[in-house]
């Protein structure tokens, strides 16, 4: 921000008026450097005048469902994909032609066969030859990842529509590591820490930073609970594509036609008491159990960005805007502290203060990283996870980022002008964490809750 500041004064110097031209009564009136924080409404006037932001206008998944036994334990991933591509464009009556390019965060298959995977599910959904598709992998985040990607790309004007999404059958590419470890692995603790199995990270952080088994077992108690409210009071059918497949008898191999539209893995009569009874699976005498993790899950997400102006100029409704993206490098040992550092790096590079945001969509990839980070970054338990996180709805890893932005998206339009910014951020395995800032459309395009310029004294007349 001092840089930013010192780049305007040298410029100011040459805009202006000298002493010798006006009076002293217009020199008094001069322009002068202003730091322009994310909130001010001389920011966000701009951006809304020239239509020059990133705006999210449709975010849809599929429901989630558990590994090898739920609702799509038959389903190809391709046609996991493929309904929610469709969704995009049929509930906003978009030419499918009309889209740049669409990145899908995928993590466990093999690369070359999930990007042909996604080509094929674009072509099921109705997309032309002409329209691309590429795969990103960051992990936990790679959903996230791809909807960050093209937002980044809109902004540079490499095209002005594109669609970030997740795709992840974990019934269909388990977690496995394939082929040999190099052995050089052995000289080096940081790169040997990578190849933890991420239920020893988990162990790591309720050990180092003393997560209690009893706190990480009421934190999934909660993630249950508030998941189950979520679903009897209908809230997922405004994110939740159903989809049309089979599900087929191991014994008999008949095929029963099905259409899925309800998260599988949230048991709403879950109890601490319950949990408790449940033994450590990664080490004896640990904390981390298969009641405090995350789920392992199928599902597949997508979100529509585009430019401002051409949201407008199509008169289709604002759902967010995105704001800023962050990956950072945490400790391989203790990847779930993620968040911790990857929030506060989003929230600063918006212009906010953790206190500004009203939701988090925070990914519970175990019990003990979760409470951690809430605690460390001591986040009001009643804007985290409102509707219940991975413990409950599972953790496809590569959708996760993209199921969070809908869920987060479609709740802060759902609360109205009392919920302006929301953040979404998972840690990541190897040791990273990712966070990105939105907020809620409409809240922009009415300049609510903007925060007043003290001064006309600002760099840009736009903020007059």
């Amino acid at each position: 921000m001092e840089k930013a500041i010192n780049r305007q004064q040298v410029l100011l110097q040459h805009l202006n008026p000298s002493a010798s031209s006006f009076s002293s009564h217009q020199n008094n009136s001069a322009l002068s450097a202003s730091a322009c924080l994310a909130g001010d409404s001389a920011a966000y006037q701009r951006t809304n005048v020239f239509g020059d932001d990133v705006v999210i206008v449709a975010a849809y998944r599929t429901a989630l469902c558990k590994s090898k036994r739920g609702g799509f334990k038959d389903t190809y991933p391709d046609d996991l994909l493929a309904p929610v591509l469709r969704a995009v464009i049929e509930k906003t009556n978009l030419n499918p032609s009309e889209v740049g390019d669409i990145v899908v965060g995928t993590v466990l298959a093999p690369g070359s066969q999930r990007a042909s995977e996604c080509r094929m599910a674009a072509f099921y959904a109705g997309f032309p030859e002409t329209v691309p598709v590429r795969t990103v992998n960051r992990q936990c985040s790679s959903g996230l990842q791809a909807v960050a990607d093209v937002a980044a790309a809109i902004k540079a004007g490499f095209y002005e529509i594109g669609i970030g999404a997740g795709l992840e059958s974990m019934t269909t590419n388990p977690m496995a590591w394939e082929g040999s470890v190099n052995p050089r692995v052995k000289q080096m603790e940081q790169a040997q820490n990578c190849l933890l199995p991420m239920g020893i990270t988990s162990e790591n952080v309720a050990h180092r930073f003393g997560v209690t088994r009893q706190e990480q077992d009421q934190a999934a108690v909660e993630s249950h609970r508030k998941a189950a409210a979520a679903t009897a009071s209908g809230k997922f059918k405004d994110e939740i594509v159903p989809v049309a497949t089979k599900i087929v008898d191991p014994k008999t191999g008949d095929e029963k036609p099905v259409t899925i539209s309800v998260d599988d893995g949230i048991r709403a009569n879950t109890s601490v008491s319950d949990l408790g009874k449940l033994k450590p699976v990664f080490k004896k005498n640990g904390t981390t159990t298969a009641g405090n993790s995350s789920q392992v899950s199928d599902g597949a997400g997508a979100v529509l960005l585009m430019k401002r102006s051409v949201a407008m100029s199509k008169g289709l409704p604002i759902l967010g805007v995105f704001r800023t993206f962050a990956a950072v490098g945490v400790d391989p040992a203790i990847m779930g502290v993620g968040p911790a550092v990857a929030i506060p790096a989003a929230v600063k590079s918006a212009g906010l203060e953790l206190d500004d945001v009203d939701l988090f969509e925070i990914n519970e990839a175990f019990a003990s990283q979760f409470v951690y980070c809430q605690k460390k970054l001591e986040l009001d338990p009643q804007k985290i996870n409102v509707n219940g996180g991975a413990m409950a709805i599972g953790h496809p890893l590569g959708v996760t980022g993209a199921r969070c932005v809908a869920t987060l998206l479609h709740e802060m339009k759902r609360r109205g002008k009392d919920c302006r910014f929301g953040v979404v951020s998972m840690c990541i395995g190897t040791g990273m964490g990712a966070a990105a800032v939105f907020e809620r459309g409409d809240c922009v395009d009415e300049l609510c809750n903007a925060r007043k310029v003290e001064t006309n004294s600002l760099l840009s007349k736009d903020a007059r």
